[in-house]
This record gives structure tokens, C-alpha cells and sequence, in this order.
């Protein structure tokens, strides 16, 4: 690949709901540019972009690929990233590196979640963007009726620049609406031919109301367009390449990857129209080559074999193969080895990187996501990458005795790659609980941990934490006497039990005249404190407690620590069962936002799940619902929610406080957990 300069490049996103059709797209612009002899599909799992084994199988893309190619004397450095919620966190880091986006639009499924979805994304990012209607040759495909649906959701910001000439089976070329020429794709040919007779009067209505729009951005073709006379396409393109970069315009252009109609015309739209590197700010900084080095890691991946593999943005200056940085985050030098370009899994060794450019290097040893490499004479920070929190939780746990470090490494190293999932031991029941944005995306994490990191394991539900206390009081004995020969034991204590408001477990001492000795009476103290680990129903801890020695006795000789610690955890089990013990189960806090529509849906199903509605509250146009739910009723509530608002919901959820579990509830746990013991 030739050296180009800054304004010669163009970081382009491609971006949509699952199942648009952005590897096949990506694929194709590979094809048209010249840098693969065929276009791969993603059925056989021959597409340069998703070749990842877990991408292959499951054919749809897992993680964000950087593809330059080279276009008529430019450099595009297209990201293909995930349309599939549970990666959403790929497209967050993903859009940190590009400086403009393709929106891309199924033509038969129009605008569906994870289209609006995208939108919202660009528009928070100020992302200059133009939308492709792909899959113009699909049964069903209409592009008027998605051109429609785009309108009526994003504005009329919206314009076609193109226009399909036929439809489905039928569907063979396009009309270029700047130009007013008409091109027919063959076999192995572009055919530019007369507008259709049948389109001519549809042509002349849209492409009057795309100029408006373009004139509407600039006062001097405003009066040209006014006054009738005809404006150039260069002029036309001048002016629609300024409205693109203030967001107040939304090109259309439409195609199909699959049959490569049309592709050229998106390649070259998107070097006339979408901004270069040194057009555009990034983090506040307007790519320059004669600055001082910058750069921005967006992406790491962990390979077992080659090591960390660290993919950056350039923001400014320039960087060579073998020299020195610094990590303006973590505030330490770093040793920049070879050079590469990246496409798909393909690295391309390079000697220098210039201010808007995107390449990687591997090996940095302290360099993670979201950090800031910069001059050693010039260190500066740019703010980390923000990803939208995990919610769904699984335990993990590997197949084979052993492998628990194994586990924990490899789980280690997918973390530096992935930082959507969250990883904790719960040092009360043992588990490893990965946290997740989706089933689908921990079940991926757990297959690369057995390809990647050779450790099979199995995904469990986690353990509810579950709790036991007491709502009456009892004033009970505990005696431990045994006569053996020599010296015997002797521990001999009263105590009252009863509920303890303030907090986990309370111990009183209230003997008079030296009924039980003072040396012995940290050693009841002992004894009922290792008790409270597990209580009488179902051997869960026991909490909000609260234990009085009032009395006992002892014996000269045969009383010792061991005796009173065995007596005062007799005297615990007598207590519990006559203080009438219950079950308490973890509450958990609940945020949910959705839009309004869903609202009733969602409260329903709180109340199902035994759900108390706190409040509702309007924000930025959607509703946010609080509740307070119990723990055990919010399993699998991340892919529940997605499927009940078409995946317009999201949720929030932390530990409010225990409560009594009903009876019923109670029951089932206390049978549940006595099988699991047997």
C-alpha cells in the first residue's frame, strides 16, 4: 500500500441493525478497490472481515474489523462493526476512530431498532454520516417505502442523491440525481444509458427537492438556484459536503453488495462527500502531521500465540515502527516494535503512521483500551471510551477439576479485549459470576475460552445469596458435659436470643458474679459467631441477631475455652428454632428505561416478578421506571426486557437491602437447597 497523505484518507464506520448486510458490503468495496480477486460470502465464512471461528459459525460479525483500501488516489479505512445488541460495546469503541459513518438500511426489513439505535449513536458522536439502502435485489425490497421510514424517523435531513432502477429480481443499476445519468450494471460491465421513461417524471420531482436542500446550506447558490440557473455538480457537491458535515444533511444512495450494483458510486460518494482526517475534530484535535504525537487505542485484541495486539487511531504527528512513546494514562513509557496495518486477521507491516490514520502494534506491556499514547515532551490524555454497562449474570465454572486458574487467566486476557463483560469471584458461595450484555455474548466469551485459552467450562445460573434471621426471642440452655477418664468437659451457658435492627450480629454479656469465668467468655462469643455462618433452615447465614449470655456455670477442672464454644453453639441451634426462624431473600433496585409505548408492558411484568413500582419518571423523551424486585425473580431480565421492547429497554440494577421471603417462596428455596446438600 502507497503512503497518502492526511487529507487522502477517509476512517468510515459501517454501522446498522444486524442483518443489513455490512461484512457482504464490506466485502464488496474490497472487491471494487481491487484488494481480493472474489468476494467472499459470509455463509461459507470466506468474508475478510468476520474470521473470528465464532463469527464463521454463527455468521454474523462478534467484533469491529479495520479494512483500508485504496480508492482513486485515496486511502478508506472502513471499520465493519457488529449490528447485534449483545456487541453493541465493538461499535461504541469502534466510532472512537472513525470520522464519518455509512448508515446501512436492509431495503426489504426498512428501519428497525438497531437502525434508530445507530442513528442515535452518530448523531451523540456528531458523526458526519450518509445512509446506504443495501439488498435492492431481495424479495420485498422497496426503496421508497424504507426511503419513507427513514424520513419519518430521522427528518427531512433526509435526501436521495440516487434512485433504484428496478426492484428485486429486477433490480439492475441506478440513477445519479446530481448528474442526471443513468447506469446499468452487466455480467462484467457499467452501461451508462438514458433515464428510464418511466422514472423521467420521478427523477425531475426528487432531484428539484435535493437541490433545494443542498441550496438551502449556502447563500450564493441559494440566488443561482433562485434565479434558474443550472448549478454544477462540483458546486453541488462543495456545498452538500459542508451540509453532510454539520449533520444537516443525510445523503441516501442505494445499492446491492451481494450482486455489486452500485458500489462504485458509494466509493466514490464517499471520498467527495464524507470529511478527511484535517476536516473534521477529533477529541478536540483536527488531525496535523506537523503536531506533536497523538494517538488514541480504541481496540485491543488477546492472542495466546501472538500476544496483546494494540489498534490505535493517529490524531496528530506521526509515529515509527521501533521507537518510543508515552502512555499519557498510565503515565509511563512504552516501546513501539513493528508496525501494522490490519485487514481482517491480515497484518501488514508498515514503517510510519501518520496524523489520521489507524494501524497497530503488539506487545505494549501496561497499554489498554481507552488510553492515550502521546510524545514523551507532550503528554496529553483524552477521555476514555464510556461502554454501556453489563447486566446479565452467569456463573462460570471449567468442566474439568483444576482448571481454575486456567479459567481465571484466560478470562484475564478476554477482559483487556472485551471491556463489556465484568468478571468477580462471590467469596460467599464460591462462584466465578461473569457479567454480560446478552446471552449470546457470554456464550461467545465461553467458546473463546475453550478455542483461545484451551479451557472447556459450563455457564450456571448463579446462587442467590439467600439469608436467615429470627422474629421472636427465646431464652435457651446450652450444657456440654462429657465424662471421660482424667479430665472431662464441662460448658454450661443460658442465652437469650432475639432480632438485632442494627446490623449483622450483636453479642452482650450481662453474667453476674462470676456464673461463667471471664477467660471463657470470648470463647461463647467464638463459638456463636462461626454458628451464625449457617443458620437452621437452609444453612444460609444468619443475620440481624442478636445473643445475651445471661448466665451458666463451670466446673474447676473440666471446664475449658472448647467446652463453652460447643455450649454456646448448642444453645444457638435450640434459639434459632424457637425464635421463630425466616427466610430472607436479597431486594435489588431497579432502573428501567423505555420508551413510553412499552411502559405498560414492562410495569406488568415488574409486578409478575413480585416487583414494588417505586416511581415513574420522564427523561430525554423516555420513561424510567423504578422498582424494587427480589433477586431471584431478575434472572435472564436483560434478554426478557430486550424481547418485550423489541430491544428499546434498558435496566439498571443494584443491592437494595433483605426482606422476608414469602412463605411460599421460603418453601421452595429451603426444599431446593436441602437436595443440594444430600
Amino acid at each position: 500500500m502507497k503512503d497518502y497523505k492526511t487529507n487522502q484518507i477517509r476512517n468510515v464506520g459501517l454501522i446498522s441493525h444486524g442483518g443489513a448486510g455490512k461484512t457482504t458490503l464490506t466485502e464488496a468495496l474490497l472487491y471494487n478497490a481491487k484488494a481480493i480477486d472474489r468476494m467472499g460470502r459470509v455463509e461459507d465464512g470466506t468474508t475478510v472481515s468476520d474470521y473470528d471461528p465464532e463469527e464463521i459459525s454463527r455468521q454474523f460479525s462478534i467484533s469491529t474489523s479495520i479494512i483500508p483500501i485504496e480508492w482513486k488516489d485515496n486511502k478508506l479505512n472502513v471499520l465493519d462493526t457488529p449490528g447485534y445488541f449483545d456487541f453493541f460495546g465493538e461499535v461504541v469503541s469502534g466510532l472512537k476512530a472513525i470520522d464519518s459513518a455509512v448508515l446501512v438500511v436492509c431495503a426489504a426489513s426498512g428501519v428497525e431498532v438497531g437502525t434508530e439505535k445507530s442513528f442515535h449513536l452518530i448523531c451523540k458522536e456528531k458523526l458526519p454520516s450518509l445512509i446506504y439502502i443495501n439488498k435492492m435485489d431481495r424479495e420485498n425490497a422497496d426503496f421508497y417505502k424504507t426511503l419513507n421510514q427513514l424520513k419519518e424517523k430521522f427528518g427531512n435531513k433526509v435526501v436521495p442523491m440516487t434512485l433504484p432502477i428496478g426492484s428485486e429480481q429486477s433490480f439492475k443499476g441506478y440513477v445519479d440525481l446530481i448528474t442526471q445519468k443513468a447506469y446499468v450494471y452487466g455480467q462484467n460491465s457499467i452501461e451508462e444509458t438514458a433515464i428510464p421513461d418511466d422514472m423521467k417524471e420521478n427523477v425531475s420531482t426528487i432531484r428539484q427537492e435535493l437541490i433545494e436542500d443542498i441550496a438551502e446550506n449556502d447563500e450564493a447558490l441559494m440566488e443561482k438556484f433562485f434565479s434558474g440557473e443550472e448549478l454544477t455538480k462540483d458546486e453541488l457537491l462543495h456545498v452538500l459536503k459542508e451540509g453532510v458535515k454539520s449533520g444537516e444533511i443525510l445523503p441516501v444512495l442505494c445499492g446491492s453488495s451481494l450482486k455489486n450494483i452500485a458500489i462504485d458510486k458509494l466509493l466514490d460518494t464517499i471520498v467527495e462527500i464524507l470529511p478527511s482526517p484535517d476536516e473534521v475534530s477529533r477529541f478536540g484535535v483536527t488531525a496535523d502531521i506537523n503536531k506533536p504525537y497523538s494517538a488514541f487505542v480504541f481496540k485491543t485484541i488477546a492472542d495466546p500465540f501472538v500476544g496483546k495486539l494494540s489498534i490505535f487511531r493517529v490524531l496528530s504527528g506521526s509515529i515509527s515502527s521501533d521507537s518510543t512513546i508515552y502512555n499519557g494514562t498510565k503515565k509511563t513509557n512504552e516501546k513501539i516494535g513493528q508496525l501494522y496495518l490490519l485487514r481482517g486477521k491480515k497484518q501488514i507491516p508498515i514503517q510510519k503512521l501518520i496524523a489520521g490514520d489507524i494501524g497497530a502494534c503488539a506487545k505494549l506491556q501496561v497499554t489498554m483500551t481507552g488510553d492515550t499514547l502521546c510524545d514523551p515532551g507532550k503528554p496529553v490524555t483524552f477521555e476514555p471510551i464510556h461502554f454501556p454497562e453489563p447486566n446479565l449474570a452467569l456463573a462460570i465454572e471449567p468442566k474439568t477439576k483444576g482448571d481454575e486458574d486456567k479459567i481465571s487467566n484466560g478470562l484475564q486476557r478476554l477482559q483487556d479485549e472485551d471491556q463489556t463483560f465484568k468478571v468477580e469471584k462471590n467469596v460467599e458461595t464460591g462462584q466465578v459470576i461473569v457479567y454480560g450484555m446478552g446471552e449470546q455474548h457470554i456464550e461467545v466469551l465461553s467458546k473463546k475460552l475453550e478455542s483461545k485459552f484451551g479451557v472447556a467450562c459450563e455457564l450456571t445460573e448463579p446462587i442467590i445469596p439467600y439469608r436467615e434471621t429470627i422474629k421472636g426471642k427465646a431464652k435457651v440452655e446450652g450444657k456440654h458435659k462429657k465424662q471421660t477418664g482424667g479430665h472431662g468437659q464441662y460448658g454450661h451457658v443460658w442465652i437469650e436470643f432475639e432480632p438485632y435492627k442494627g446490623g449483622e450480629f450483636k453479642f452482650e454479656d450481662k453474667i453476674f458474679g462470676g456464673a461463667v469465668p471471664k477467660q471463657y467468655i470470648p470463647a461463647v462469643e467464638k463459638g456463636l459467631r462461626e454458628c451464625i455462618k449457617e443458620g437452621v433452615l437452609a444453612k444460609y447465614p444468619v443475620v440481624n441477631i442478636k445473643a445475651t449470655l445471661l448466665d451458666g456455670s463451670y466446673h474447676p477442672v473440666d471446664s475449658s475455652e472448647m467446652a463453652f464454644k460447643v455450649a454456646a453453639s448448642l444453645a444457638f441451634k435450640k434459639g434459632m428454632e424457637q425464635a421463630s426462624p425466616v427466610l430472607l431473600e436479597p431486594i435489588m433496585h431497579v432502573e428501567v428505561t423505555v420508551p413510553e409505548e412499552y411502559m405498560g408492558d414492562v410495569i406488568g411484568d415488574l409486578n409478575k416478578r413480585r416487583g414494588h413500582i417505586l416511581g415513574m419518571e420522564s427523561n430525554e423523551g423516555l420513561e424510567v421506571v423504578t422498582a424494587e424486585v427480589p433477586q431471584a425473580e431478575m434472572s435472564k431480565y436483560a434478554t426478557d426486557l430486550r424481547s418485550l421492547t423489541q430491544a428499546r429497554g434498558e435496566f439498571k440494577m443494584s443491592f437494595a437491602r433483605y426482606e422476608e421471603a414469602p412463605s411460599i417462596v421460603a418453601e421452595k428455596v429451603i426444599e431446593a437447597r436441602k437436595k443440594v446438600q444430600e
